[in-house]
């Protein structure tokens, strides 16, 4: 009895959480889709643009992830063993409750019957979310100097792909300096851990260093021996979703500041992470649009930005997903009623 409330009560209390997210943002939500015709008005080609920009993030993560499978007495993982999890796993967190939780269990489930060991699959996931966490908390604090220095004019959005290009070429610098620089990362603890207890007298300067210094081991043991590739991996996955934001604004004719757009972006990502609706559903859209808002578009064009944007982002990875994991349950099905005759002896 007591196995059975553990195992429903848990399933039953993220629906009820994911029921009371959804409603709390249902007003808004239901605002943001009546904008869904303008879409009609945005050019074919920009579709075209946010679909390879969102497809190349998604092969960003996929290398990265085959990165963190691969270990030196193994053969490496197969690309599509890698891209079918991923995409099942995503798929799961938008539709399913438990968001990102839902979604690791599909993805890890998946590896392990591709035949990976239990334990790399579990260290490599979690490699994987450190380090594109990571990549996504570093982003305010590159975007700061551009906020001081002043934007360029309005017109120049499009040079929010550039920047896009220059902060990963840093990213990149930045991750194999804290990867290679141990006491680096730990003085940097010691610093923001600092701060923070003259604010949360429970978080600690020493506290906070050894926490970063364990993610920093936790990372450097996944990918030792490919920290530039993994970083460049990492780095392209976010760097790519951000250009696809900035191409969905300028799409519609909006004008607001690279540097600007780029905190609308890590506002959106941080929200997508929170576990009440699915992949954030309704919490991003609002949140993206009133940020890009305060960014200097103007409020109707962010509607339909937010719409254009998550349409590439966040609907077109679930039929994708759906696709995945269908044709990966048929191939499990069929794979041994093939290769059975063969085990069969000949009379």
């Amino acid at each position: 009895m007591l196995r059975i409330v553990r195992r429903w009560g848990l399933r039953a209390s993220g629906v009820v959480v994911t029921g009371v997210g959804l409603y709390v943002v249902a007003p808004s939500l239901a605002g943001l889709l009546d904008a869904w015709p303008r879409l009609e008005n945005v050019r074919p080609r920009w579709f075209v643009v946010l679909a390879v920009l969102e497809v190349a993030s998604f092969v960003a993560l996929w290398w990265l992830t085959r990165i963190a499978l691969t270990q030196p007495a193994r053969p490496r993982a197969r690309w599509r063993d890698v891209a079918s999890a991923q995409l099942a796993g995503n798929a799961a967190s938008r539709v399913l409750p438990g968001g990102a939780a839902t979604g690791s269990v599909v993805q890890g489930r998946m590896l392990l019957a591709g035949g990976h060991p239990a334990a790399l699959v579990t260290s490599a996931l979690a490699a994987v979310g450190v380090l594109t966490t990571g990549v996504l908390l570093t982003l305010p604090v590159l975007t700061v100097p551009a906020v001081l220095i002043g934007p360029p004019p309005a017109r120049q959005l499009q040079l929010g792909l550039v920047v896009s290009l220059l902060l990963a070429v840093v990213i990149v610098g930045l991750g194999v300096t804290v990867l290679t620089l141990p006491r680096l990362l730990a003085g940097i603890g010691l610093a923001v851990g600092g701060l923070v207890h003259k604010v949360h007298r429970r978080v600690t300067a020493t506290g906070t260093a050894l926490a970063l210094s364990r993610q920093r081991a936790r990372v450097a043991a996944a990918f030792r021996g490919n920290w530039w590739r993994s970083v460049m991996a990492a780095s392209a996955h976010r760097m790519l979703d951000y250009a696809a934001l900035v191409a969905a604004v300028v799409a519609v004719g909006g004008q607001a500041r690279p540097s600007m757009v780029l905190l609308a972006y890590v506002v959106a990502a941080a929200l997508a992470m929170v576990p009440l609706t699915p992949g954030g559903l309704g919490f991003v859209e609002t949140g993206l649009t009133g940020t890009l808002v305060l960014a200097g578009v103007g409020a109707d064009t962010a509607v339909v930005a937010t719409l254009l944007y998550r349409l590439a982002s966040f609907w077109m990875p679930i039929p994708l997903g759906a696709l995945a994991w269908a044709v990966w349950t048929t191939h499990r099905r069929i794979g041994p009623a093939r290769r059975s005759p063969a085990q069969v002896p000949d009379p």
